[in-house]
């Protein structure tokens, strides 16, 4: 699998429970986190506790090698991500937290720190958080 260009999204597919069966955009950080270069099959997707991924996760032996997600708000989107890698998420979903939103990706860029996450992060809209 090749790199992505710029502005191009990501899809993924939510197969169970199948109540909440979805497919998923998603726009991948800017310039910091790892590229996404497998797929990730039979995976969970765990809410972050703090909701806000903003301090040392909860339950790390549930998000151990899990995409986690997390609510967008209160500290930066590095911090997010470092957050998650430290408690041993395999990547993060950072979910908008205007609920209406439903085109608007934002660009999630570095926060000025040395130390940069290296797992893949994604913006996803507040219409699919």
């Amino acid at each position: 699998m090749s790199g992505l260009g710029i502005n191009e999204l990501l899809y993924f597919r939510v197969i169970s429970p199948e109540e909440i069966g979805y497919i998923f955009s998603a726009a991948p950080a800017k310039d910091f986190g790892g590229d996404f270069t497998s797929s990730y099959d039979e995976i969970f997707l765990v809410p972050a506790d703090p909701a806000d991924g903003c301090s040392e996760l909860e339950d790390r032996e549930i998000i151990q090698g899990q995409v986690v997600l997390v609510e967008r708000g209160g500290c930066s989107f590095v911090q997010k991500a470092r957050h998650v890698e430290e408690a041993g998420g395999k990547a993060v979903l950072i979910a908008d937290d205007a609920a209406d939103n439903d085109s608007q990706y934002l660009d999630m860029i570095t926060d000025g720190s040395a130390a940069k996450p290296s797992i893949p992060a994604l913006f996803l809209l507040g219409r699919d958080g």
